[in-house]
């Protein structure tokens, strides 16, 4: 039997590739990575009973690489949508502005896109188009986001205009400024995933039904405007 003599140690060399094996997958355990995984119907006790009956069955769990789960999300099972808008700067012109497009609850403290803090909590996730102003110019690579609302919307299918949304939202952040997560287009055909994009931002992707079919979205779950 071979044996491999080093810095005054014997050991038979089938020992060490059964060491080196060992260690590689000791190395590989203890590495987490971003995931996203399916979870059940949302808490009935999280949101009024007039939201919880339009959304899907199942949701999605989003961990981050070090395995903290960021956020937990439950989309409509069918946004409305209309095809053939074109609105300057948006990636989902089939969206129509403060359309409720689902809920989020976040087991610990987050930032938005803003980067201010948002608490722990459950809240409503409404669309929203940036103003095409020059106050917010440069803000963002498009102008589709999703703003937090209070997660006690009483009538989901209300419209509301850009004015009382933000107000709804100044009221979810408890700030003088909206809670806002940026939508970007997918990167990828895999949904649902997450992955980091060339900008450091983690991306959460899925196909969001609609009235007028599947619509591949990316939700910016970590990651903030310079």
């Amino acid at each position: 039997m071979r044996t491999c003599r080093h810095f005054g140690v014997s050991l038979c060399c089938e020992d060490m590739r059964r060491t080196a094996t060992i260690l590689l997958l000791l190395i590989i355990s203890s590495l987490s990575f971003a995931k996203v995984e399916m979870i059940g119907a949302a808490p009935a006790e999280s949101f009024p009973e007039a939201v919880t009956k339009i959304l899907e069955a199942k949701g999605y769990r989003v961990a981050l690489p070090d395995g903290t789960v960021i956020c937990e999300v439950w989309f409509r099972s069918r946004v409305p949508a209309e095809t053939g808008r074109n609105v300057e700067g948006a990636n989902y012109p089939e969206l129509s502005p403060s359309e409720l497009v689902g809920v989020v609850r976040f087991p610990k403290q987050v930032s938005d896109f803003r980067g201010q803090p948002i608490r722990p909590g459950s809240y409503a996730l409404r669309y929203e188009l940036l103003p095409n102003d020059g106050n917010h110019m440069g803000v963002a690579p498009n102008r589709d986001f999703v703003l937090l609302a209070p997660a006690d919307d009483p009538d989901p299918a209300a419209s509301v205009s850009s004015e009382q949304l933000v107000a709804l939202s100044e009221k979810a952040a408890g700030t003088p400024h909206p809670a806002v997560f940026s939508l970007v287009s997918p990167d990828g055909d895999t949904f649902p995933s997450i992955y980091k994009n060339d900008d450091g931002f983690y991306v959460f992707v899925v196909k969001l039904k609609t009235s007028t079919g599947d619509l591949p979205i990316g939700l910016v779950v970590k990651g903030q405007a310079q």
